[in-house]
């Protein structure tokens, strides 16, 4: 689990395929590494990583096909600026908010505002998840923990202040920029927690429909 505060950023060193899968090596910056043993974890844009190599200056990590597939892994290259975040431990400040390391789906940065010393973004979520996403919510970009400051359909607005933007990869954002989106995870959960003895049935993985909603009497007629 993570805290969505970034620690670091980093860069890709390497990109290698092995087998269908890739290996990846990140050059982790002002990251402290003393802690880190192989096998911990460590959230790059938001995807949660397995160390699997300690050269030193950063860690190796092997990316899955599953991850290549639902994430925006696939558009990163050698050089790629990534946001970094170490596993929280039971002394952590939980900063942000519970943060699994699976993302959910791949948004599209739509536009980018100046507002003061701020920054407004515009972000489109895929469709399935905007039910997840809730005005002064809590949701996870490329790992950094953010408010939802307006929601319309799938687009939601971000309001980033001047230390997010220097400290994580959102000062690079820009408009059709591909983000890594993960709701929250409490969202997530009561969804499947209503759909209670449905939850055990073939073919409600989806979640819940406007269907369910109306025979278990939470629409009016």
């Amino acid at each position: 689990m993570f805290t969505g505060i970034i620690e670091a950023i980093g860069q890709i060193a390497s990109l290698q395929p092995r087998g269908g899968d890739v290996r990846v090596q990140v050059r982790t910056g002002k990251l402290d590494l003393g802690d880190v043993r192989l096998g911990d974890s460590i959230a790059v844009n938001g995807v949660c990583l397995t160390v699997v190599e300690l050269p030193g200056d950063g860690f190796w990590a092997d990316v899955s096909q599953e991850t290549m597939r639902r994430s925006a892994f696939v558009n990163l290259k050698v050089g790629s600026r990534v946001n970094l975040e170490k596993a929280l431990t039971a002394s952590t400040r939980l900063g942000g908010h519970l943060v699994s390391g699976h993302v959910d789906g791949v948004g599209t940065v739509l536009s980018r505002t100046e507002e003061a010393r701020s920054v407004r973004f515009r972000v489109e979520a895929p469709a399935a998840l905007a039910r997840y996403i809730a005005q002064k919510g809590s949701i996870t970009v490329d790992g950094t923990s953010l408010t939802v400051n307006g929601v319309d359909g799938a687009v939601f607005d971000l309001n980033i202040v001047p230390h997010t933007l220097q400290e994580t990869i959102m000062g690079d954002y820009q408009p059709g920029t591909a983000v890594n989106l993960e709701v929250d995870v409490i969202a997530r959960y009561l969804e499947r927690l209503l759909l209670g003895d449905r939850a055990a049935e073939s073919g409600t993985g989806g979640g819940i429909d406007m269907a369910f909603l109306a025979e278990n009497g939470f629409l009016k007629s």
